[in-house]
Formats: C-alpha cells, structure tokens, sequence
C-alpha cells in the first residue's frame, strides 16, 4: 500500500518512527521557513511538518503551493510536537511527521466549500457536491454508524438461525398504498416491472416455500411526497417467521434493539420494550408514535364540557365532539398572549382545529384567560381537579372531533416538547404500540382502507367483527416507536384463503381484481401456508434516531431532495430517441 498508517493512528508510541501517510489537504499554514499541513483521511488528522533540518527550501517551497483538498503523500519521522503545541481536540494531537518532501498524488480544484468549515453550506450545495460533503467527519461518522448497525443486525439474526434471502426488484405492479414506480419491458412492449415498495408478498411465499426465518437489507420504492424523514428510496430490515404469533415477533425486536443499542452505542435498554395498545396511544397522547420522553399527556374534559355555559365547549361536547388538553407545567408567566396566538394559529393552520382555549394557574390556584368570565368557579374548579394543575401551569385546550383534537394537541405537544427542552437530546425511548384497528374508512366515499396492508390478520377474538362490524375490529399489528418516530412496522398475516378474500370483499378489491394483482399469492395460501408474520425496520430512520440526527439524508450517502432529484448525478434526467424507441414509448406534454 501506499501508506504505513492512517491519519488517525500515530501516538506518542510511534515517536522516532518512519512513517508513510496519504490524505487529503484540510488546512495549511506556511510560516516562511516551515510549512504545516493537517492532513485527513476517515480515520483522523495528523499534522505533517515540512521544515529543517529534514527539508530544503525548494521543498518547503513545493509544500507552500499544496492547496486545499489536494491528494498528498508524506514520508517522515514520527516526532514530539513542540512544547506547548499539544492539540488536545486530536488523537494524534502529541505527535507530527516530519518530512523532508510531500509528493502530490492529485491536485484539486478550488473546492465550492471545504469539509472542514465550520458553517455547513446550504444543502443543495451539499447534495451537488456530494463527494465533498461526504469527507465531513460528521457524514463519515453517520456512514460508519449505519454500516456497524447493519453489521449488528446481520449477525443477530445470523445467531437466531434467519436466512438471509434477497428478492426480486422488478416485480408485478401491486397498487396499495403509495405509487408505484414503474420500468418499462423492452421485450414485452407496454408491459411494466414495479420496483418494490416492500418485498411483502415475496416474504410471503417465503414462508409457503418452508423457509421458517427469512432475513433481509432491502432496497425498497415509494413514489410518494417527500419529506426530511422520508425519502423515495429506502432501505428495510425485512424479516419473516413461520409458526409464530405477534409475542415472538416482538421478542426477537426486542432483543435486536438491545444489542444495537449495546454494541453501537454502549448503552443499555431495559428490555422487554414498553407496550401501548393503539387506543390508548390516541387517549394519552393523540399519537399512534407517541413521543414517551417527556410526560405531558391529554385530558379528557368532555364531561365536565357538557355541565359549562362557555358556548364553544358546550356545543362541541353536546354534538358529539370531544373537548381536550394538555397541561404545560411551570409556565405560565413564560407564553406571552403573542406566543399564544402563535400556537392557535398553529393548530389551526396545521390541523384544521377551530381555535386553541387556554388557562394560567394563579398563585391562589384560580384558572384565568380572557374566557374565564363564561366559567363558574365551580366548573373552573373542575377543570382545574381533572387536569391535576398547579399554581403557575398553563393549560391548552382544543374543542373539536376526536381526530382534530388528537392530531392538533400531539402536534402541540411534540412542539413544546422540543421548545421547551422537556427531554435530553440524547435521551432514548423505545416502545410497542398494539393492537391497531384493522381498517380506516374514506370519510367522503366511505370505502374502507387497510390500516396496515390488506395482508394483516385480525386479532382472533375480532375475527367475526369482519362481518358484523368492521370498525371495532383490531389487527394482529405492532410498530415500533423510537422517539416519537416509527422505526418498524409489522402484522401476522392472513395465510387462509377464505379470511383473505373476505377481507378484500372489505376493502372493495373483486375477485378478479385480487386474482389480477395477487393471484400467485392466493395460489400459495392454497398449498398449506403456515400462520407467519414478520416486521420491517427503517434502517435509514434507525440510524438517524440512534445518531440523534433529524434529517434522513444525513444518514444515507447519496439521497435524493425533497423534488426526488439527485443534484450530483441530474437524475431524473432525459433519455433519447432511440431508447424511447426500444421501449415503444414516447413523451407527452401535459398540463398541470
């Protein structure tokens, strides 16, 4: 190799040594009779000194001409560095190699920006030049953290007897959910592959084929709206068993998360994992990914709504509404009336919500705001009993339908959460939400949709709901919540014929319809399928929640933006005539 060592391994122990390093230039400083230069690889910085007595003048000339983000070789003696000149901030801070000479390996243009600024540039420029961007350390260490994530969870699941099986990326076109994105047949004319939003059915016929614990990284697709923890392409830790039910899905999850978390972090995660059935997730905190690092958890006030003059609680509670809210401890005297309005504005602008009531807890205990006056003491009392507040608490309330009320206070919360500083950044919560309801209905076509994916099993005890009353009826399902972020999700699935037909005369999907998008599955659940069902873990969200980053192209090398564009590559991009013309396509203008 061209090198002895890396940037990053020399120490005080090596002093007296030769030694050959290669890397990239991070800084210069010429001195006139000496020139220093921090060089860089993955692994670190180690400062390189061309002077005398080692180097000539011509050569510490050549060295004063090395530029930015230059590819350079350095040969010389490990030393001490002079006294007083310790870098604590680096590994290799007690040392430098003296050389008499540096040799360019490569030459660099002026670079738009240099990794080792301390401002970040905007990201479009960050994405353009990606290949830069990528030399931060911060980038390097958010790599290096996915790979040993990956690493971990290969070789667990290894230990517990998983095989790993990749599936096919072009597939059939299996509309349910998200787009699909399509690649057309060259050799079938009109005819379409679809990349994979899942290797769901594929898992599947897995577990028809025998395979009892299937195991995957897989590339995953989505032609959907993007956003900073969303991406079009992604990857999954896919995984499948046979003979199991949700308790042994759930403990095997269990005891990958403890050892990523112990091994790649060096902490430790009280394990079984905490669980939380969906209904309650949505009464406590109007989220089926609750946020469980800090408290703050919703009331239920309709009742009392019912017993008060103050119109907007009342006619809510009376039509069927509910009247809701959050105590935000100790403050009070901290949210002006502006940033009051600022938060009413927020729940109405983000999730339709009417208006946002609140209260301050006095020093006696008395509830004040503008709308007190419509209150009795007595119904103010109350309130004050059912929120448990205290002198110098403020109290937010939405009146509204279940839905508003859930989704404006849990974007409430999650905000004060963040503002407020209720939890440390680096704290981590892992947990389970259970038992989902099994279908969602379009409020304007009244249709009903899979909560999941139409695959999902019920739980047994609702099996006959299906007929009677599909809204109760609950599904054999499991996410995992990292942080308030869903980081997997996962179901038993249906592996009789009769209960999934049933469930696709549900969802609207006729016989020839299911035969069409998944007939070879139907034909597998005849020939003696196994009760199975597996999860699948969002590695890129795994590693960004574990990094304690918020935005996932920071976890992935080459992500595309918000647009779904690749600035470094100009991807999408056109194609020409003639490979239209193989493909028997051609382009249409379309107005928008």
């Amino acid at each position: 190799m061209l090198r002895s060592h890396n940037c990053g391994e020399l120490r005080v122990s090596d002093v007296g040594c030769e030694a050959t390093l290669c890397g990239w230039v991070e800084s210069k400083r010429d001195h006139g009779g000496a020139v220093f230069i921090d060089l860089r690889d993955r692994y670190g910085v180690t400062q390189v000194v061309i002077g005398p007595p080692e180097a000539d003048q011509p050569a510490i000339d050549f060295a004063g001409r090395v530029g930015a983000e230059w590819v350079i070789k350095a040969h010389g003696s490990v030393a001490h560095r002079l006294e007083g000149k310790v870098n604590e901030k680096l590994s290799t801070g007690e040392i430098e190699l003296r050389c008499a000479a540096v040799e360019v390996l490569n030459a660099s243009v002026a670079p738009p920006f240099v990794p080792s600024q301390p401002d970040l540039p905007n990201e479009d420029l960050r994405l353009k030049y990606r290949f830069l961007d990528l030399r931060r350390p911060q980038m390097q260490r958010s790599l290096i953290t996915r790979s040993q994530i990956i690493k971990e969870m290969r070789d667990y699941f290894a230990e517990h007897d998983f095989i790993d099986v990749e599936t096919p990326i072009l597939g059939r076109s299996t509309p349910e959910g998200a787009r699909d994105y399509l690649v057309p047949s060259r050799v079938h004319p009109g005819q379409f592959y679809a990349l994979p939003q899942s290797p769901q059915l594929y898992k599947q016929i897995l577990m028809v084929a025998g395979f009892d614990r299937y195991v995957q990284v897989a590339k995953c697709f989505r032609d959907e709206d993007l956003r900073a923890d969303r991406q079009p392409e992604f990857t999954q830790l896919d995984l499948e068993m046979s003979f199991v039910d949700a308790e042994d899905v759930i403990a095997i999850i269990d005891g990958l998360v403890d050892r990523v978390v112990r091994k790649v972090l060096g902490r430790a995660i009280p394990t079984p994992l905490p669980r939380m059935t969906f209904e309650e997730a949505m009464r406590r905190y109007g989220s089926d990914q609750p946020d469980l690092r800090f408290a703050m958890e919703i009331v239920d006030i309709t009742e009392i709504a019912k017993t008060v003059e103050f119109r907007v609680f009342r006619a809510t509670a009376d039509s069927g509404g509910f009247v809701r809210g959050i105590k935000v401890a100790g403050q009070a005297e901290d949210f002006s009336r502006r940033r009051l309005d600022e938060l009413t504005e927020f729940v109405k602008r983000d999730f339709g919500a009417r208006g946002l009531a609140w209260f301050r807890v006095e020093a006696d205990g008395t509830l004040w705001s503008p709308t007190s006056k419509n209150f009795t003491a007595e119904e103010l009392s109350a309130i004050t009993a059912a929120m448990n507040a205290q002198p110098g608490d403020l109290l937010l309330f939405l009146a509204d339908s279940w839905n508003v009320t859930c989704r404006g206070l849990a974007g409430l919360r999650k905000r004060l959460g963040a503002e407020l500083k209720l939890y440390s950044p680096d704290s981590l919560h892992c947990s389970w939400i259970t038992d989902f309801p099994m279908f969602e209905r379009d409020e304007e076509s009244g249709q009903w949709h899979a909560k999941h994916h139409p695959f999902t099993a019920p739980l047994a005890e609702d099996l006959e709901l299906l007929a009677t009353d599909p809204a109760a009826c609950r599904a054999q399902a499991y996410d995992l919540v990292i942080n308030g972020s869903e980081a997997g999700g996962g179901t038993i699935r249906i592996h009789d014929p009769a209960t999934q037909q049933q469930v696709f005369e549900l969802l609207g999907i006729d016989e020839a319809t299911a035969r069409d998008r998944f007939g070879f599955l139907l034909d597998a659940l005849k020939y003696g399928a196994p009760p199975h069902g597996g999860i699948a873990l969002g590695i890129d969200r795994w590693v960004m929640l574990l990094a304690g980053l918020e935005n996932i192209r920071e976890v992935i090398a080459f992500p595309k933006t918000q647009k779904a564009t690749d600035l470094m590559t100009e991807a999408p991009g056109n194609v020409d005539a003639d490979q239209l013309n193989e493909l028997r396509l051609r382009t249409v203008s379309v107005k928008t």
